[in-house]
This record gives C-alpha cells, structure tokens and sequence, in this order.
C-alpha cells in the first residue's frame, strides 16, 4: 500500500525561495510543468501580499528568467515563470550529490502541492512504498535538510501512530495516564496489567510492539541510514 507524506525540504536555493523571502506573508504554491525539459516552466500562485513587490521579487530573482501574470482573481495572482537556470546549475553547489538528485526523478512518487517558504519547500505528495520514500528522504537529509510533518496510508485520514491496534492503544494510554513514562516511574508493568486484566509479560508485550509501530510510522523515515 503506498504512502502519503508532508514534509520540509530546507535548502535556501531551491527555485523561488528568494521570491517567497521577498514576501514573506504571500503564500507561493509552485506547479512545475516538467514536459519542457532541461528548465520545465513553472506555474506560480501567490496569494495576499504586495503585487508591485511580488513582481519586483521575480524580475530581481537570479533564477527567474522570465514571467508573465496569466491570471488573477482578487487576492489571488497566476504567473508562469521561465527558470534562467536548469536544476543542475540551480543546486550544483549547494547538493554534492547531484547523481543522486537525478535519479529521484525515476523514485515511484508523485509530488502534489509545493508550498515554497522563506527557507525551502514544503511538500506533500504520494509514494509507492517504504523503500521509495525512504530513498526520497535519505537524499535530503544527506544533502540538505528533512522534517517529516505527516506519513499515513495512502486512502487513510488517521494522523502517523493510527496503525496501532486497538490493544496497543489501549495499554499505551493506560501506562501513560498511570505515569509508566514519567522519570521517576509511578507505576509498574504488575498494577497496569492488574488494569487491564492482563499479566505484566502481555502488557511489557503491547508496549514494546505499540512504541516500535509508532517509531516506524513517525520518526524512522526521517533517519539517515547507519553508516555502514
């Protein structure tokens, strides 16, 4: 089953950083329209901020060859933007991995909304499986910077941590709420079975078993691999 994710890429020189620095209370969502090869045009909407200083950004950016505004509807601005620079030129001395930066467009992803910020993108989008946004993130943590906000199933609404059973669930709430994690501990794995009606070897069980899915649902994907 594939994954949905939200995350941050922090690296300042992606395209229209400057722009979205220029204007930091505009929102800048980018379209990349990746059929006009080498630069692919890129299609910008910004909504609230200033128009004269938005256009200002984007005659001034070093990446912005040229742009037209297609569109706009009250708050709300469309400009298509032809790059001056190509994704190499763009990143070449910024990510060292440049090889690696290719073959991320060959990663069974799908990128839906980019959100370009002041420092970066944010970004959700859809991935085949582990293995391709594990090889996704890798990438960026190696090279940039990466912050998971959101991994779920793909077709599920629960936030990161639902793939719990109910019994999960059930003793990581009791022992929370019993203080089995608080320094010093206020409790014993004894007087939570005794809650749930289960032996303290079930209930050491159901824990080990709930934190190791939440790990793998939450913080996991955002490890670099070990160093081998």
């Amino acid at each position: 089953m594939g994954l949905v994710a939200e995350f941050n890429i922090h690296c300042e020189a992606l395209p229209l950083v400057e722009v979205a620095a220029a204007v930091p209370r505009a929102t800048l969502i980018l379209d990349i329209q990746f059929n006009h090869g080498d630069r692919p045009l890129f299609i910008a909407t910004v909504t609230d901020g200033s128009q004269a200083v938005i256009e200002e950004a984007l005659t001034d950016a070093f990446d912005v060859g040229e742009w037209t505004l297609i569109g706009q509807a009250g708050k709300t601005r469309r400009y298509q933007v032809s790059p001056a620079l190509d994704f190499e030129e763009q990143l070449g001395e910024h990510i060292e991995d440049l090889s690696g930066l290719e073959s991320l467009a060959t990663t069974e992803a799908i990128i839906e909304r980019i959100e370009v910020k002041t420092d970066g993108w944010r970004q959700s989008g859809w991935f085949a499986d582990r293995e391709a946004f594990n090889e996704f993130s890798s990438f960026w943590q190696q090279n940039a910077g990466f912050r998971l906000h959101r991994l779920t199933r793909d077709g599920e609404s629960e936030p990161p941590g639902d793939g719990l059973s109910d019994r999960q669930h059930e003793a990581l709430r009791t022992a929370y709420e019993m203080g089995y994690f608080d320094i010093p501990r206020k409790t014993s794995l004894d007087r939570i079975g005794k809650e749930l009606d289960i032996s303290a070897s079930s209930v050491s069980e159901r824990l080990r078993r709930a934190q190791t899915q939440f790990l793998q649902d939450t913080m996991a994907p955002t490890w670099p691999p070990l160093p081998e």
